[in-house]
């Protein structure tokens, strides 16, 4: 592994604890996330050329900057944005964007989410998880706050059955055990929650401002999940989740505005990799969890804390990557997919900040396999500068990433949104 630069906005020692309780040969992953509350004036570095993406298998039919769009990969997202743009009734444009640590705290996503709905419309936050499986998890725009839950998140802890939800944790809770959340405004008109039914599962009720919405029953005659679909009233901006009888297990919310617009669900696991999907998301209940969802767009952002292990990256990430993919096509065969590859990561290497050769080899098997799978790709690599990025934005005053050279602060994130954000515009313009 990477040395690590003594100071860093949090303790990276926190990271060993962490490793020491990850289960049956998932790789330690780089855990501890760091954002700054106060946001640094943006440095926007200079990017070099956009980089011609190498020959595919299938013909590249629309490209933005750093985005390469493989004939027919992106329809379905397109004419989603499409009846979306143009108002029609329910028309929600929704996205799925799974990603490691930064997006733990909706860093990179939250711009993106700010871009698209200003633009094409506001049809409501998107998944938010029960819990906070990490003291810095959060949401822009939500408050998220409870007590009493066994949380085990796929990455760290995993639950042996393989059941995680959309959002890749598993929350249980007994009698108690509550959650409260607090809306970004008073629009909202539906809250849905992701449950387990099983046999013996207990109940938990959803309060809004106070008033009872429903008490949820969870007991089935055989596991499998499930989801509560609940009106809220009008001007509502607290929602109160409270276990009422026996043990209930549960994976989060999404939150809804009846309006067209976009919906953007920043899927963040700490320390996630491809193969933590590949090895530990019961490969059913995932994909139940993803149609109901009925995505326009998934957004498959991992490679960070694959990146450290060039062994692993040459012999089975390929085939990992490819597994992945396949499960998400046959899920969801109606709905684009976009391979989006890590930023930068900075190592410490003779007095000097660089890249390690392992993440550029990485990114170069991304390429392969999506032009091979038919994804668009998003190379954020070269988007944000290409070698030694991180070194610069360290340097950079106010500096744009952590003292560990690869969590980025909230100025930095925002570059990497914006990057993405108007790719994916300028790719939809261009295919119309």
């Amino acid at each position: 592994m990477d040395s690590l630069p003594r100071k860093t906005a949090l303790t990276i020692g926190m990271f060993g604890v962490l490793a020491a309780l990850v289960p049956n040969g998932i790789r330690p992953a780089l855990l501890i996330s760091t954002f700054s509350l106060a946001l640094p004036a943006r440095v926007l570095p200079k990017p070099p050329a956009p980089v011609p993406a190498p020959v595919a298998t299938v013909r590249r039919e629309v490209a933005a900057p750093w985005l390469t769009v493989p004939a027919g990969s992106l329809d379905a997202f397109f004419a989603s944005l499409k009846r979306t743009e143009e108002k029609e009734p329910g028309a929600v444009t929704r996205i799925l964007h799974y990603g490691d640590s930064p997006t733990t705290a909706d860093s990179i996503t939250a711009d993106v989410r700010r871009l698209l709905q200003a633009r094409y419309g506001d049809a409501g936050h998107g998944f938010l998880l029960i819990a906070k499986p990490w003291a810095w998890y959060g949401h822009s725009g939500m408050k998220l706050e409870a007590k009493g839950w066994k949380i085990q998140p796929a990455s760290q802890g995993h639950a042996a059955d393989g059941f995680h939800g959309l959002g890749g944790v598993s929350f249980t809770g007994e009698p108690g055990a509550t959650s409260w959340v607090t809306l970004p405004d008073d629009r909202y008109s539906r809250a849905i929650v992701y449950y387990l039914a099983q046999p013996g599962g207990g109940s938990f009720t959803v309060n809004a401002e106070g008033t009872r919405l429903a008490e949820i029953q969870t007991a089935a005659d055989e596991k499998q999940p499930a989801f509560a679909e609940l009106n809220i009233p009008a001007g509502t901006r607290n929602v109160e989740l409270l276990v009422s009888s026996g043990s209930v297990r549960l994976f989060g919310y999404r939150f809804d505005k009846d309006q067209p617009g976009v919906q953007y669900s920043s899927l963040g696991i700490n320390g996630a990799q491809v193969q933590m999907i590949v090895r530990y998301f019961n490969a059913a209940q995932w994909s139940a969890s993803l149609q109901h969802e009925k995505p326009a767009l998934v957004v498959l952002n991992y490679g960070t804390n694959e990146s450290i292990y060039p062994a692993y990256v040459e012999k089975d990430y390929p085939k990992e990557l490819r597994q992945a993919i396949a499960e998400i096509r046959e899920a969801l065969p109606d709905s684009s997919l976009l391979l989006m590859g890590p930023m930068d990561r900075g190592t410490m290497t003779g007095g000097e900040i660089t890249t390690p050769p392992s993440l550029p080899a990485l990114i170069e098997v991304q390429k392969k396999v999506a032009a091979e799978t038919g994804c668009a790709f998003f190379n954020t690599y070269e988007a944000m500068g290409g070698s030694g990025t991180m070194g610069r934005w360290y340097h950079t005053e106010p500096r744009l990433v952590s003292a560990d050279f690869l969590h980025p602060m909230p100025a930095g994130a925002a570059i990497v949104g914006e990057l993405f954000a108007n790719a994916l515009i300028q790719a939809y313009k261009a295919s119309r």
